[in-house]
């Protein structure tokens, strides 16, 4: 079968279309026969040997995926479904665990639901992890700041956001992309590259800062986004796409008894008393119609490279997709 394939740890240009053995399932697994792949900024990282626990080249790549099940010997049970996977699955066929696989909606597109579980499982989780997916204190409404707005998962950040009455703060490079966020419900947009968005926060927030922050871009935005916080609030560190470590500002988090917080979706996936509820959650949301990911680009298979170098480049609005 047909495989998106990394030949070496050298980035993107390293990505090759090659024929590879079938997989076949382990004890617990489902074969999926794929349909579109959804690409995240941590496909990126793999290419650059930059992911925990990447494998040594050559590696079947991706990680996220929609298709239909396999339930014989090469024949379809017909049942749409999208997935998580740590590898393997951008390619024609992949198996994976029964449990981290869900039933697409039937109003959804393959490239919708390839667009899914990752970002709006990180999403939610983020603000499960703050206390924000239960209502605020009486007088009080949850503030967050989301990094990567106009990202795959800003953009669900922003309609889970809508849904459970948070006050949203979002950065962006750009303002075509923050006018198209706005239009989902963010509610204050700071374009970084013109603005200041510490200053920009404590100015909106007359001072007191914002509950929590998503934070995936590492360095000294860990830093800043501490400084950011109201009072007991939380940094969520969902990733590191400056490639640096995050830095910390020990000062801030003694002054507002703040934390950071990680959030490892491969971690917290194998955790079934975290994904069930999860899922009851944002699949009622999804049956009421009020989630929609946000596609901003599809790519055959044959041009994934150029779709890796689109998300390398930070061009992308929402979700890159490949079609498999």
């Amino acid at each position: 079968m047909k495989a998106l394939v990394l030949t070496s740890l050298s980035g993107p240009d390293a990505l090759a279309i090659q024929n590879v053995p079938e997989p076949t399932a382990k004890a617990g697994q489902t074969l999926v026969r794929v349909r579109a792949g959804g690409m995240n900024f941590a496909d990126l990282m793999t290419t650059r040997g930059g992911y925990p626990g990447t494998p040594a080249p050559p590696l079947v790549v991706g990680r996220e995926f929609a298709g239909v099940e396999i339930s014989g010997v090469g024949e379809s049970s017909g049942r749409r479904v999208m997935g998580y996977a740590q590898w393997a699955a951008f390619a024609e066929k992949t198996a994976a665990y029964s449990n981290m696989i869900w039933t697409i909606p039937d109003q959804w597109t393959d490239e919708q639901a390839a667009a899914f579980p990752v970002n709006y499982f990180t999403a939610y989780l983020g603000y499960w992890q703050a206390g924000m997916t239960q209502p605020a204190a009486a007088g009080k409404q949850h503030r967050v700041l989301i990094h990567a707005v106009a990202g795959g998962v800003g953009t669900a950040a922003v309609q889970i956001g809508k849904l459970l009455g948070v006050d949203m703060y979002g950065t962006s490079s750009s303002d075509d992309k923050l006018a198209r966020v706005k239009a989902l419900g963010l509610q204050h947009g700071i374009n970084y590259k013109q603005h200041d968005y510490e200053e920009v926060v404590k100015n909106l927030t007359h001072g007191e800062g914002v509950d929590a922050v998503f934070e995936m871009l590492g360095g000294e935005h860990t830093a800043k986004s501490l400084r950011c916080l109201r009072d007991f609030g939380r940094v969520i560190q969902y990733g590191t796409a400056t490639g640096k470590q995050p830095k910390l500002d020990v000062r801030a988090m003694y002054a507002k008894s703040a934390s950071v917080q990680g959030l490892w979706l491969t971690y917290l996936s194998q955790k079934a008393e975290i994904m069930e509820p999860a899922w009851q959650q944002v699949s009622a949301w999804i049956a009421q119609g009020k989630l929609t990911p946000q596609i901003g680009n599809v790519f055959p298979l044959e041009r994934a490279v150029e779709a890796y170098k689109l998300l390398e480049e930070g061009k992308n609005y929402g979700k890159v997709v490949l079609k498999i």
